[in-house]
């Protein structure tokens, strides 16, 4: 526990040193994120060995998270290319890059990729970015502190025993209704950023989506049969572990326009 306390201290600290000051100093954190995040994601499928995989993957993970607005590209074109180059790849080894090695690279290109652009992308919404950064972080956090107490109390109801069964309905419960309070805090101190009946809205959505985010990450590490994707942050795990929430949360925001665009 102690570990994990002094972990979380220092990670945190440099974390929100990095957020406040913006620009490409946290576009720099948050793209070394991706990185180590997707190294995580080639160990825990077994294609650390494949050299081309990797280069194509973290040239394509890289290029995703950091803005795309350079020479016109969109997404859409970044994940054509990086789809071409990875299909290319096991023609040019004579299928000893398989289907099957690829398919699972480029889905962690896109889950990684595009993930942690949208931090990145929240981050510089011009004159709001700092406001609409801790928005949403607050609610993901105060939906994990809230199902994880509620639970601890009062849960008993499984909520997807399958899959992760220490979850409880309860828990569920109780991390949405904190995520929406914390949302209507951030309505009252910036109303003319975002209505109550936003806020409302907004919060739910963040509770909902993320606790699926961390489904997700539940369900495939018990395919892997693992219990951390990394060692990175001693007692909490690897970046992927700490990031599941946020790696769905953002994207889905953006992509429903529920937050400003940059």
């Amino acid at each position: 526990m102690k570990q994990r306390i002094t972990t979380g201290i220092i990670a945190g600290l440099g974390f929100f040193i990095l957020l406040y000051l913006g620009g490409y100093w946290f576009a720099g954190l948050i793209a070394a994120l991706s990185v180590i995040g997707y190294d995580e994601f080639l160990r825990m499928n077994g294609l650390k060995n494949g050299k081309a995989v990797q280069v194509i993957g973290f040239a394509g993970v890289i290029l995703l998270t950091l803005p795309w607005g350079w020479s016109g590209l969109t997404a859409a074109h970044l994940a054509w290319l990086m789809m071409f180059l990875f299909m290319a790849a096991t023609v040019i080894s004579k299928n000893k890059i398989t289907i099957d090695h690829i398919a699972m690279a480029f889905l962690g290109v896109l889950y990684v990729g595009i993930g942690f652009h949208y931090m990145i992308a929240t981050r510089w919404i011009e004159g709001d970015g700092m406001f609409w950064t801790l928005f949403v972080f607050f609610c993901i956090w105060a939906t994990d502190s809230g199902a994880y107490f509620t639970g601890s109390f009062i849960g008993k109801t499984p909520l997807w025993p399958t899959i992760s069964p220490k979850k409880s309905v309860e828990g569920a419960v109780g991390g949405t209704v904190l995520s929406i309070v914390v949302a209507l805090v951030f309505a009252y101190l910036r109303p003319e950023l975002v209505s109550y009946t936003q806020a409302v809205y907004i919060g739910l959505l963040i509770a909902v989506v993320g606790q699926m985010g961390d489904l997700i990450q539940s369900a495939y590490k018990r395919v892997k049969g693992i219990k951390d994707t990394g060692t990175l942050l001693p007692g909490h795990g690897g970046v992927l572990d700490r990031t599941d929430s946020w790696l769905i949360v953002f994207p889905f925001l953006h992509l429903f326009s529920l937050l400003p665009h940059v």
